[in-house]
């Protein structure tokens, strides 16, 4: 082999030292607390819902943002594991392009450590995968569970804890259609209750009409 050969080939080694070696959570970017990014894959943890990243849960009287903490729990998770093996299973894709996964650190479920941990809850819409992993997180009053709150499918269609920064006042529901175009529907309008906000999208919540349209959403014609 010629000198070129060896410098090239010393290159490659060190090449793959480097990114062989990166540690797990410098490469997963947590959106929530159940949907990751790794190696260019927007992943949702199947089988579990989690507050949303603005969501609030109260706790004697006193809220706090519970969606966040969902969020922050799963980053501390991979952060406390970085020399462990990261993988996913895909089983399927959602209409969103997601990636559908249960993911693991080694022997850990990730999915089922959410749930366990009052973090999120059994999807049961779609699966009654981790029913008993909820179970025993409520009975230990766990996460979410030392409190109040709304399942996140709930909150996604609009209900609030009374009292919440986020209450029911911000009723307005900015959603995106199929061809990228801005559209707010009103609690009065048709198609109000089967109008999901995605904040993922970019979909938002807007408090009044003005702020609405002033953010570049028409209203909606039904």
């Amino acid at each position: 082999m010629g000198k070129y050969g060896q410098i090239f080939c010393i290159k490659i080694f060190i090449f793959n030292l480097v990114f062989c070696c990166l540690p797990v959570f410098g490469q997963i970017l947590v959106t929530d607390g159940d949907t990751i990014r790794y190696k260019g894959a927007k992943i949702r943890l199947e089988g579990i819902d989690a507050p949303e990243i603005n969501q609030q849960c109260k706790t004697k009287n006193k809220f706090w943002n519970c969606g966040e903490q969902a969020s922050n729990s799963l980053k501390n998770l991979i952060e406390n594991k970085p020399n462990k093996k990261f993988n996913c299973d895909r089983n399927s894709t959602d209409k969103y392009g997601r990636q559908l996964s249960t993911c693991f650190f080694e022997e850990i479920n990730i999915n089922k450590w959410m749930v366990e941990n009052g973090w999120a809850l059994a999807y049961r819409y779609y699966s009654s995968q981790y029913i008993e992993s909820e179970n025993k997180a409520r009975l230990l009053k766990r996460g979410m569970w030392q409190g109040d709150f709304i399942y996140p499918w709930n909150w996604r269609k609009g209900k609030r804890l009374i009292g919440s920064q986020n209450t029911q006042r911000c009723r307005i529901k900015g959603n995106i259609s199929s061809k990228g175009e801005k559209i707010y529907h009103t609690p009065e309008g048709m198609d109000y209750l089967k109008t999901k906000v995605s904040e993922q999208k970019g979909e938002k919540w807007f408090c009044s009409e003005t702020d609405a349209l002033a953010n570049g959403w028409r209203k909606s014609r039904r």
